[in-house]
């Protein structure tokens, strides 16, 4: 019986080894990371709020509850910036940051996550209707559109006591994403000024 030389069989497993390593998927390189800050400057005399507010998560279409950065280039249709994302899903991140914003008013005793073990005499519903940026009729740099619909929620009887709508459209002065991103910035920023404002003097 002829026996195979040794030195055959590793050489033959070394280029099997090889060849699988050839054909092992190449990780793409991580998503690029943003977020977004809350609003912290208000008008001189804005009403103090001696009362607690709840902040519900928001509701958000499908497209737009996620992590991804949502662009439009026509108005039925809605795609994503690639090699990018939200530090979390929208709804997570708005929430935040209206909590923080409500927190740098300084104008009200206390404001939380609706379901954290607090006693909440108003809980603020909030629906994320609009949050992508937009390439409509060819343009060359996107336009920020960013609305959100809220409702104030008198505690415990559940009555809805005052409801508005809130929309900032913005235009980058570039299409590199960094000025995308603090194009968002700006346009959730007036809203979120907004819905504070307008929070604390309904109550």
């Amino acid at each position: 019986m002829t026996q195979i030389p040794r030195r055959t069989f590793l050489a033959v497993g070394l280029a099997g080894l090889t060849a699988a390593c050839g054909q092992l998927p190449i990780g793409k390189p991580p998503p690029q990371l943003y977020t977004l800050t809350p609003k912290s400057t208000y008008p001189s005399d804005l009403p103090r709020a001696p009362w607690q507010l709840a902040i519900e998560r928001p509701t958000a279409p499908a497209g737009l509850s996620t992590v991804r950065i949502a662009v439009a280039r026509q108005p039925l249709t809605l795609d994503y910036y690639s090699g990018v994302a939200w530090v979390d899903d929208a709804p997570n991140m708005v929430q935040r940051l209206l909590i923080e914003s409500f927190e740098n008013s300084d104008r009200i005793v206390g404001v939380g996550r609706d379901g954290v073990t607090f006693r909440s005499d108003f809980t603020l519903k909030v629906e994320l209707r609009e949050f992508q940026a937009e390439y409509f009729d060819g343009a060359e740099v996107p336009v920020v559109n960013v609305r959100i619909n809220v409702k104030q929620v008198q505690m415990p009887q559940r009555i809805i006591v005052a409801s508005a709508d809130f929309e900032t459209r913005r235009t980058s002065p570039t299409n590199r994403m960094s000025d995308i991103i603090r194009t968002f910035d700006d346009a959730l920023g007036s809203v979120l000024r907004d819905i504070v404002v307008w929070t604390l003097t309904q109550g």
